[in-house]
Order: structure tokens, then sequence, then C-alpha cells
């Protein structure tokens, strides 16, 4: 059974840019701090238009309840599950910017795993009058998972990249990558919670962190972003070591399992 949900109307949130901000950014992911006048990288859009809810607004896992103008499934668990990018002029540091946000697709699902619901959120970022970024992200909202469920079926990965980098994420890394992004969601710093609550081994490490490396070797091994597109395919733990690959335009993260958990495609200018 699916419940559909109407689209909401653009709700808009105002943001300085602020290119401390960015450096700090920059200094999680190992990066060199921004030249004067700079672009941000791609998808650094992400630490910035926090919505600051107060915590009685906050779900179980963290979460705002009803953030961004999403409903309220009633589901405790989201996960973020991919997303699409579209570059259009480049976002300076320290001017300010406009995030306008809508709902476009809001529905509610009875399967086989019980009670789901996804939601397709879309942005546009703009600076003086001008889009710079479109956006659409993918959530999914589920229940908590059964003690009978069964073992997630992996997917492999590709083994056949023109270059692969190992990669550990300390919870330091994750602690900070939350931080600047403001997301209080607690599969990626309360590791009880994760374990006894979610039934993870770990922390989980963030999609749009994975999006976020994906797309800067991307660039710089490609070139310029024109767009982006990735897929969350199966969760990455703290204590994993996993490969960032690419082939191509085609990027992926492989686990230490072999098993594939974010696929990508990359469109360069």
């Amino acid at each position: 059974m699916t419940d559909k949900m109407q689209a909401t109307e653009p709700e808009d949130l105002r943001d300085v840019m602020d290119p401390a901000r960015a450096n700090a950014l920059c200094a999680t992911l190992g990066l060199a701090p921004l030249e004067p006048d700079a672009p941000l990288p791609p998808f650094f859009h992400q630490i910035y238009f926090w919505n600051v809810q107060p915590g009685d607004h906050l779900g179980r896992d963290g979460v705002p309840i009803q953030g961004e103008g999403i409903p309220d499934f009633g589901l405790p668990r989201c996960l973020w599950a991919g997303g699409e990018l579209t570059f259009l002029s480049p976002l300076i540091p320290g001017v300010p910017a406009q995030k306008s946000t809508r709902i476009t697709s809001s529905k509610r699902k009875t399967g086989r795993s019980g009670e789901m619901g996804f939601v397709t959120v879309e942005h546009g970022v703009s600076q003086g009058g001008t889009l710079c970024v479109r956006e659409r992200k993918d959530l999914v909202y589920l229940e908590d998972p059964a003690p009978s469920a069964p073992m997630l079926n992996l997917r492999a990965a590709p083994t056949d990249e023109d270059s692969a980098e190992p990669m550990r994420f300390a919870e330091t890394l994750l602690f900070r990558y939350s931080a600047l992004t403001f997301n209080a969601h607690r599969i990626h710093y309360d590791l009880d919670y994760t374990r006894d609550v979610e039934g993870q081994g770990g922390l989980l490490v963030q999609g749009q962190l994975l999006a976020q490396i994906l797309m800067l070797k991307a660039t710089q091994e490609c070139g310029p972003l024109a767009g982006f597109k990735y897929r969350a395919v199966s969760p990455v733990l703290h204590t994993d070591q996993v490969e960032i690959c690419r082939k191509g335009t085609s990027l992926w993260v492989r686990g230490p399992k072999g098993q594939l958990c974010m696929s990508a495609t990359a469109e360069t200018v």
C-alpha cells in the first residue's frame, strides 16, 4: 500500500557563507585552506543554511521531527539515501546566499520489510539573484529493525578502477563533520544508541561525507564538475577501512568485504 502526499511550498533560508566555516571543513577533510576569493569546492554548501530546531523538536535519533517541511511519518529511523546536484555557477565565501527548499515527493509504503517513508527534497542555492546549485536529495524513514530481520544482502563493488585510495574514518572526523553541518543524528556519534537501538556494529559514516569525498576525488582527477549523482547502497562503519575508487567519471566506495557502499557518476564541465 502507498500513500502519496502533496508537494510543499518553497521555504527559504539565508546565510552569509562564512569563509571561516569553509576553512574549518577544509581542515576536517585534510585540505589546504581556501585562497582568498576562491570559490567553494563542490558540496561545501552542506555546512551552511543550518536547520536550527530546539531540542524538543528532535526525534529519538536527534533528527528534526519535521525538518524542512518533511511530514512526520511516525517512523523512528532516518537515512540519507542519495541525491543529485547540478553546479551552475561558483559559490563565493563571504557573499550572502539564499537556499530555497521544497518537498517534491513524499509517500509512505507498507511492504514486506514493514512501514517506510520516502521523501524527495529539492534545494536551490543562489547568490546575487543567480542560481548557483540545484540539488535533489532522497531520504528514507524506517521502523526499528526486528531481531529476526535477515542480514543485509551485500552487493559486490567493481574491481576495475583506474584509481583507488584507502580511507578510514576517525570518530573525531564524524563528530566534526556533524558539527559543521549541524547534524545531531545520533548514529554518527552515539555508539550505544547506534548499536543497541539501530542494530549497527559501529557509528555510521555520514552519507553526505562519503558523497563529499567522492566529489573531491572527481574534481581532482576529472576536472570541475557540472553535475554529480550518488546513491547509498550499504552502510560504512567508523571501524571500516574502505577504498575510494574511480573509473572514468564513475566513482564508488568499496567496503572491507568488497561490498559496494556508495556509487556515483560525475559530469564534468
